[in-house]
This record gives structure tokens, sequence and C-alpha cells, in this order.
């Protein structure tokens, strides 16, 4: 348990494409068109993780943090320390056009001084849009102080249904490996993303357990997804068009492959930054070979992480099967998350999952977190044990990040985790050929 011994120191755009058109081609002219799509797709894919990108709320200069955040600490005599260094996480979220709002609250929800956040409005949404939001940011007094929230200035599309997802992610998930050297686990999430705990809560828990967890939900069951999604060949038009345009299939489709086994599971991961190296420079061909696979497939991000994971040696003993986010229960198949129900609160919260999906803007659910689990107020980021103010305005004196507060949190986290890594579940649920 970490203890704080010191005492002073709207408009709303659904994030999913809804329609799809068909392409049709002659059956003279089939293998060009096919060899056509396929270069192009694979081809924009890749330019789009090359891109250079500006982040517009960080300053040219770049300055320290606080050092109330970030005091240097003595070396302990005895070398022993009465907890672990608490991790970092790097957060990387995501919206469209009329989401600056959720980002925001999100941000607030989840926000930690340790942690790193890079923001990304898509191409839907206006430059101004975009400006308006890094300027809040900067306005914001711990976020200056941290120095830890970015904006990204050069955005792209990111449909949920194509593999500009992927790309999307990756190229976020490299400015942040530039931004900061210090964070331990990567996590994407959407406007409609909340979490279910503190940060304090988390971080402690993850304190605890080894840095090279993945956290990602995956099966090699296929089944109904083999005809529906594995096999069909798409074309993402957010990987190489300024305007957003829908999604497209060819007529033909492919086989499965036979040099890697096909893991599916959710788009929601929580990586660790070894895993993310690996993605983003290339130590390995595997996740490049996957990326040009999976460039033409639908709903290619659910099966991205999960496939890479089980065919490396390196990683496949590393993934725990569990993505710790609560996602609203629905019997009957829906192409995303259903809206979360004011009915499911307590299940959601009992779940142990750090996070949950999906909310609609403004949803009362969001309110209930914030007053009872969160404990912050509108416009407010969660006090944690770095907060030293007094009064209602606690987090308006800021002490060392380190120091961590947690709460009745941790020990739903603590639970969820204790059962995740029993020895027989955990085991018998890693990259298993079912």
């Amino acid at each position: 348990m970490h203890n704080n011994k010191h005492q002073p120191p709207p408009m709303t755009l659904p994030y999913t494409s809804n329609a799809t058109a068909t392409t049709t081609t002659s059956k003279d002219n089939t293998k060009p068109t096919l060899y056509i799509i396929l270069f192009t797709a694979i081809f924009s894919l890749l330019f789009i993780l090359s891109l250079p990108s500006t982040t517009s709320s960080r300053a040219l200069i770049a300055t320290r943090p606080d050092s109330a955040l970030f005091p240097n600490r003595p070396i302990s005599q005895t070398g022993i320390s009465s907890a672990p260094t608490p991790p970092s996480i790097a957060y990387f979220i995501s919206g469209s056009s009329g989401d600056a709002a959720r980002i925001l609250r999100l941000l607030f929800a989840s926000y930690h001084p340790k942690n790193h956040y890079l923001l990304h409005l898509d191409l839907s949404a206006t430059q101004t849009e975009r400006d308006r939001l890094a300027i809040t940011v900067q306005t914001v007094p711990i976020f200056k102080a941290a120095k830890n929230v970015d904006v990204i200035g050069k955005s792209d599309y990111a449909y949920p249904r194509g593999p500009s997802s992927i790309s999307s992610t990756l190229h976020g998930a490299s400015i942040l490996l530039r931004l900061a050297s210090n964070w331990d686990w990567f996590i994407s999430l959407n406007a409609g993303d909340y979490p279910l705990a503190t940060q304090d809560d988390l971080l402690h828990i993850l304190s605890y357990l080894p840095k090279d967890f993945n956290f990602v939900n995956h099966t090699s069951y296929i089944g109904w997804k083999e005809s529906k999604r594995l096999k069909p060949i798409i074309v993402d038009t957010g990987l190489y068009l300024l305007e957003k345009e829908e999604i497209f299939y060819a007529t033909q489709k492919r086989e499965l492959p036979n040099a890697f086994r096909l893991f599916t599971g959710s788009s929601f991961t929580m990586l660790t930054r070894s895993f993310v190296e690996s993605c983003i420079l290339g130590t390995n061909n595997l996740p490049r070979t996957l990326l040009m696979y999976f460039a033409n497939m639908l709903y290619s991000h659910a099966n991205y992480f999960p496939t890479i994971l089980c065919n490396s040696d390196r990683f496949k003993n590393t993934v725990i099967n569990h993505d710790l986010q609560y996602v609203a229960f629905n019997k009957t198949f829906s192409k995303k998350p259903p809206p979360m129900k004011p009915e499911e609160f307590d299940a959601m919260i009992q779940s142990g999952a750090a996070f949950a999906a999906q909310f609609q803007f403004n949803s009362p659910v969001l309110d209930r977190i914030d007053q009872e689990i969160l404990k912050r107020g509108p416009g407010e980021v969660v006090p944690g044990g770095w907060c030293l103010g007094e009064g209602n305005d606690t987090c308006s004196v800021w002490g060392d990040a380190d120091i961590l507060r947690p709460g009745p949190g941790a020990k739903r986290l603590e639970k969820r985790m204790v059962k995740l890594l029993s020895d027989d579940k955990y085991l018998s649920q890693q990259c298993v050929d079912e």
C-alpha cells in the first residue's frame, strides 16, 4: 500500500462507418483489379505509418515537469523500498467530429501525472475542433505542470471496421514512444470508453505485476468469422483518401493462411512497451508480414495484436486472456458494443474491469461513475495521492506523483487479477489452438 506522508509538499458522430458499397468487376479484368486493390491498400498503410506527426499541445522547446510532482529522491541507505515504484501508462485517446468534449471528460477521468496522454481527433473533425482541444489542454494547470498531454496535429481516419484503425493505433503508439521513454503499458481508448477505477487503483495493482504481461482477449476459434470477416477482401478508403468514404468489397475471397495461425479477440488491449516497440520498430518481420495480410480484412484491429502475440516465440508466453474491459451484455449479434444501460451499473463495477464500453454522450451512467467510483467533480481530474490541497479543490496543490492512494477499486482489480493469474486458468487459456 502506498501512503502519502507529505503534508504540504454537442455534437456527436458515431465512431463507426454505417454502410458499405460493393464493387463488381468483369471476368476479364478480375485479377488485375484485385492486385491494384491489394497494392494500393498495403502501400497506403505502410506510407501512413512512416509519416511524421506534429503535436499541437507541446512547446517546441521542451521543459522539465514541475519538481513538486517529480522530486529528486535520495538513494535509500538500506536499498529496501517499502513499495515498488508505480509504473506508467501511455494512453492514446481517439474520437471523431464532435467528440472533443467526450475526449476531455475521458482524459480528466483517467488522468495521472505519471502517465502520458496523446489525444486524436480524426479527419472528420475540423481543424478548429482540433485547435480548440489543444488550447483547452494548455489551460489546465496540472497538464501544464506535468507536461504529459499532447494533441495530434496531423490526424487520419480510423474506421473500426477496416485496417485504418490499426494504422491509427500504431501511429499513435509510435508518437508516444518518441514523446516519452519511461512508460510501461500502452492502452488505446475511444471517446465511448470510460474508467471503472482510479488511476491510483490501477497503477497500484500494476506495480506488483511483471511488466511483460500483455492483456489481450484472444481465441483461435474462428467459427462464423471465417466466411464473414476473414475471407472477404475489402478496401478501407481511410488509408488513402482525405474525404470520408465507406469501405468497399472486392468480389473475390481468399483462403486462410497456413504460414501462421489466426487469432481473434477484441480491439481493446493493454500492451507492454517491449511488444509495442517490436511492432513499430520492426525488430522481427512477423508484425510487418501480418500488417500486410490484415491490410484488406474486416475488423482487422481485433485480430492483429492477438495473432502477432500468439505466433511469436518471444511474446506468446506473456499473454493474459483478458483485456480488463467490461462490455455491455447483449444476447443478439451486434457489429459494435451496445450502449451501456443504467441497470448494468452494479454488474459492471463488480466485474473488476478497469474500463468499460460503450457509453453514449453524457450518459447518466458516467455521472454515477464520477460520483461514486472516481470521486471527481465536473471538469476536474480524479484526486490521487499526488493531490495535497485542502477542501473541495484537493488537486490545487501538488505532491510526489509516485505516492498512490488506492481505494476500493484496487480491491476489485486485485480480485480480478488473482483469478486471471491462477496457475490453471492462466496457462490453460494462453494462446491455445482450439
